[in-house]
């Protein structure tokens, strides 16, 4: 019996608490997937000292619960951090970033010793780049980076009216078929006036934890 997308998120965030562990201070990423395992946290036993969190929404969320939210620069490093993806393979590749978190993100991510990454099975795919690839950039270098984009075969598409925490602004790269990511991701950040690009490769998720119609795969 199939269920819908929201009932596979709430499953891979429920069965996400198997993670976290009383007193530690937990990394909390952003978007749908991780508005429910905050909602499954706060309601659980489980009591942590603190949160390190990647958007503004996400802290608004997680303190509303009583979970106090900390600065990553006062912790050092994580233990966990648990996040969404917008894709991923079962090479635990990720894009993320529509929700335009992705650089806060990808710090949360590089200071954490493992990476639990959340999702519903729509979101496992083949090959990365059927979602639109997000990449902050400084606002002024918009149209340079989006001229250098399209000339590596995508379509850089400004995100109008989109401000990120950092006072940034998006682009989404369509038409694209990653089939290097580690080599992309490298490539893009490379140019001048991207903060970070939404491909998580070099860094990816070390546990994908999928919502099916059936329960839970663990990958």
């Amino acid at each position: 019996m199939s269920v819908d997308a929201n009932e596979k998120k709430k499953r891979a965030a429920h069965a996400a608490l198997a993670y976290v562990r009383d007193g530690m201070i937990l990394g909390v990423g952003t978007g749908s997937t991780v508005n429910a395992f905050i909602d499954a946290l706060i309601a659980s036993p489980i009591r942590i000292k603190g949160a390190v969190s990647s958007s503004n929404a996400s802290t608004a969320r997680l303190e509303t619960g009583g979970i106090e939210v900390m600065d990553l620069n006062d912790v050092g490093a994580l233990a966990v951090y648990v996040d969404g993806a917008d894709e991923a393979t079962r090479a635990r590749h990720l894009i993320k970033g529509g929700g335009a978190a992705l650089t806060r993100e990808k710090i949360i991510a590089a200071a954490s010793r493992q990476f639990v990454c959340i999702m519903d099975d729509a979101k496992l795919v083949t090959v990365l780049g059927k979602f639109p690839l997000p990449v902050e950039v400084i606002p002024m270098a918009r149209a340079y980076v989006a001229s250098r984009i399209d000339a590596m075969g995508g379509k850089a598409v400004w995100r109008k009216g989109v401000v990120t925490d950092n006072g940034n602004e998006v682009l989404d790269v369509h038409g694209l078929s990653i089939t290097d990511p580690v080599g992309m991701e490298r490539e893009m950040n490379q140019i001048v006036g991207v903060v970070t690009v939404g491909l998580f490769a070099a860094r990816g998720a070390d546990v994908l934890v999928v919502g099916t119609d059936t329960g839970v795969e663990k990958l």
